[in-house]
């Protein structure tokens, strides 16, 4: 179905070498530090400027990382996956999941939610019938 909200995630493919400051991104999530309600998954907390991830430039925030070096990270607790980075080797190979294709948001936060057009025009429109009536009711009283 074209269109449709449930489209196929996006997955990503991204090669790493590690540099003087590692890969150049901090984690967020686990098992023991669930970062997305009902979702023990590894997620991309911070990318380093100048760091590998920066400088690939593919890898983002929020981005969830589904394995490393072919190892799925899947109902791990965070300090194993940590372990897992640090003892990836030179070269590392990530199976990402693109942030913008992930369904559900942080556990600790709210969605930012902007009024849609369409309801700012109906506050607009019922603050403009407001003002005529009471310029009315007032122009009546003045007579």
């Amino acid at each position: 179905m074209n269109g449709s909200l449930h489209s196929r995630p996006r997955l990503v493919d991204i090669n790493l070498n590690r540099g003087p400051a590692g890969l150049g991104f901090n984690i967020i999530g686990g098992i023991d530090q669930q970062f997305v309600r009902n979702d023990n998954g590894v997620y991309v907390s911070k990318i380093k400027e100048g760091g590998s991830a920066a400088l690939d430039g593919r890898l983002e925030e929020g981005d969830k990382i589904l394995a490393i070096n072919g190892v799925s990270l899947e109902n791990r607790y965070h300090s194993d996956v940590v372990e897992l980075f640090r003892s990836a080797g030179e070269n590392v190979h990530l199976r990402v999941m693109k942030k913008s294709d992930l369904s559900n948001g942080p556990a600790t936060s709210k969605p930012d939610r902007q009024p849609s057009s369409s309801t700012l025009g109906m506050l607009a429109l019922f603050a403009g019938a407001v003002s005529i009536i009471v310029i009315v009711a007032l122009y009546k009283r003045l007579k």
